[in-house]
């Protein structure tokens, strides 16, 4: 009869023949086989774990991650070394409307992995303080003088220049982006103060410098690349699984078939300056509009990018809201309160035949100023005398007006349209005015809270003047904190309260706003996120290079690890369990020779006992 033969191909060569007659004594093993087996199938299930799912090991490497990206949120405040030639470095030039400023940027060879982003942190020197350099006037002023706009530029190049070792200079990226300052004059103006850049700096300096690299940018872009540095230092472009971190589903802006995924939820921004308020935010969500007219403003207010090297991957790509509003700052506002205040009360005392608030014995009441406090506002042929009366409540209704929106529930600050807020699911930041309102005079900067910062300032808003100064002498508020400030914390925090609540429309329950002055104690400049976006596709000259030794750097150390563990332990079990099953088939076979030995005998005996001669039979 024919027999039946099994391989199985391992570190060992193992096979088995089973005849007929075994087949059916196999089918019913013995405790020890059976024990054999099992040992069999849990080698077998061990190496599906480690080398198919990998389940154990990844979890633990994904642990380590994730501890890394922790730790790496904080800023490196150590001296940057540059004599480690796998530092990559990078300038931006911030030419702003009142000085320009030199940022020099590092950050370290990619991992080859395209799925995270360059680690790109600010330089700082041997006494780690962070390499930036700024100078006056803004490059505006050289607006008639065009030729000298690299003169005036040279200084931040050679500050760099000398902190940069020499050698990385030719591959050192170099971007000149001018802001609001440029942006209000003529096109011709701002054409020949860039041309005379282009054409001179690549003579004096020998950094990667294109013209491409120096340009005027707008708000928008300015706005864009202040939400990428702040969500970056924040960590939230990392996309390492965390159970601890928010999350929120993504529909992918450009994709065709609305592709969605679940990320990390970035931070929204608010800041309000002096002149200008600004809010920038994630629209996770796909837009839907009302009428042609609101698609074509959304169009100029929302920023759609890919901050990954690689434009086929789809999990770094953003669609972003943000909006400037010119003229809703702080100080701005408060000169729009005046100028309508003296016109009214002009106005009023032309129809009623009265001198109200033309002398200080009959000034103007305002409630936005301290109680009692005595002021005077406007030109001089125009001068009103004011006094204050610290009615918070009464001053909030007084500037809704100044907001100038609608009951339109897509439209906000000046009637510009704003996309909804998921204000269940999003975390947003202020800064600047945000910051100094919360925490100058009130000391309660950092987690927002409406109802008490409105009581603080309220109670703030009712307090003599006198007394209100005797705090001040006495230094109970922030250091950097002046008269100014005192005088105008009323105005600024009715004004910053009906920005945020009424213009921006974020309910008064709202628990997730934080104010800040600094994001993991330091200051997050514009800049950071210019130079990250224009800097995506670096890592493409990393990748292939990478690419040839396997997928990632951290799958080379998990398999490694594996090879130096799992896989010896695996061999070492397998090298058993063969020796086991082979001494088993070794002791079958002499089992089966010893029975057919015997047998053999016996047929001889029978054999024999037959064939012997007849016996004398005695009847």
């Amino acid at each position: 009869m024919g027999r039946i033969s099994i391989s199985c191909l391992f570190p060992a060569s193992w096979h088995f023949s089973l005849s007929p007659v075994v087949l059916p004594r196999f089918l019913l093993p013995s405790f020890r086989q059976l024990l054999l087996l099992g040992l069999l199938a849990g080698v077998m299930g061990l190496l599906y774990l480690l080398l198919v799912t990998g389940k154990g090991q990844y979890s633990w490497l994904r642990e380590d991650r994730h501890i890394h990206t922790r730790l790496g949120r904080v800023p490196d405040m150590e001296a940057t070394d540059t004599n480690n030639p796998n530092l990559n470095y990078g300038l931006v030039v911030d030419c702003g409307s009142s000085g320009s400023r030199v940022f020099v940027y590092t950050w370290p060879r990619h991992n080859g992995n395209p799925h995270e982003l360059l680690d790109i942190k600010q330089m700082r020197d041997k006494h780690r303080k962070p390499v930036v350099m700024k100078i006056k006037p803004g490059i505006s002023e050289y607006a008639s003088t065009p030729d000298k706009a690299s003169d005036y530029i040279s200084p931040l190049l050679s500050f760099a220049a000398q902190h940069i070792p020499k050698n990385k200079h030719q591959e050192t990226p170099l971007y000149i982006l001018c802001t609001a300052g440029m942006r209000v004059l003529p096109e011709s103006q701002q054409e020949a103060l860039l041309e005379d850049l282009r054409t001179d700096i690549p003579v004096n300096f020998n950094f990667l410098f294109s013209d491409s690299h120096v340009e005027v940018i707008s708000g928008k872009q300015e706005g864009v690349y202040a939400w990428i540095g702040i969500n970056f230092v924040l960590g939230r472009f990392n996309h390492v699984e965390d159970e601890h971190e928010a999350v929120v589903e993504v529909q992918v802006p450009g994709s065709d078939q609305q592709e969605t995924l679940v990320r990390k939820r970035t931070a929204g921004v608010l800041d309000m300056g002096g002149v200008s308020t600004q809010i920038a935010y994630e629209v996770p969500k796909t837009v839907s509009f009302a009428s042609p007219q609101q698609e074509e403003i959304a169009k100029n207010l929302l920023a759609e990018f890919n901050l990954g090297c690689d434009a086929h991957r789809t999990e770094h790509v953003y669609r972003v809201y943000v909006s400037t509003f010119l003229g809703f700052g702080g100080n701005a506002a408060r000169q729009r309160y005046e100028e309508n205040l003296i016109s009214t009360t002009q106005i009023q005392n032309k129809l009623l035949g009265q001198h109200q608030g033309e002398i200080a014995d009959s000034p103007i009441l305002d409630p936005c100023l301290p109680a009692d406090l005595q002021d005077e506002v406007g030109p001089q042929e125009q001068r009103v005398h004011l006094r204050g009366t610290g009615d918070f409540d009464r001053c909030r209704l007084l500037l809704q007006p100044f907001l100038n929106r609608t009951n339109d529930t897509s439209t906000s600050l000046n009637r510009v349209y704003q996309p909804p807020i998921d204000f269940t699911n999003s975390q947003f930041y202020g800064f600047s005015e945000f910051y100094y309102c919360t925490e100058d005079v009130l000391r309660m900067g950092g987690d927002y809270n409406s109802t008490k910062y409105s009581n603080a300032a309220k109670s703030y808003c009712a307090t003599q003047w006198k007394t209100l100064k005797e705090r001040f002498d006495r230094g109970l508020y922030a250091s950097h904190a002046d008269q100014h400030r005192l005088k105008y914390q009323c105005f600024k925090s009715a004004w910053m309260y009906e920005v945020l609540h009424s213009g921006f429309v974020f309910p008064a329950a709202y628990e997730n706003l934080r104010t800040a002055l600094l994001v993991y104690d330091k200051e997050v400049q514009w800049t950071l996120g210019a130079i990250l976006y224009r800097t995506r596709f670096l890592p493409l000259r990393d990748i292939p290079q990478e690419s040839l030794k396997g997928s990632h750097s951290h799958w080379h150390h998990s398999f490694s690890f594996m090879n130096n563990h799992y896989l010896f332990l695996a061999c070492f079990l397998v090298v058993v369990l063969s020796i086991l099953l082979y001494l088993l088939r070794l002791r079958r076979i002499h089992k089966r020779s010893t029975l057919l030995r015997g047998a053999s005998a016996s047929v001889q005996w029978l054999e024999e006992g037959l064939g012997s001669p007849d016996l004398p039979v005695t009847l």
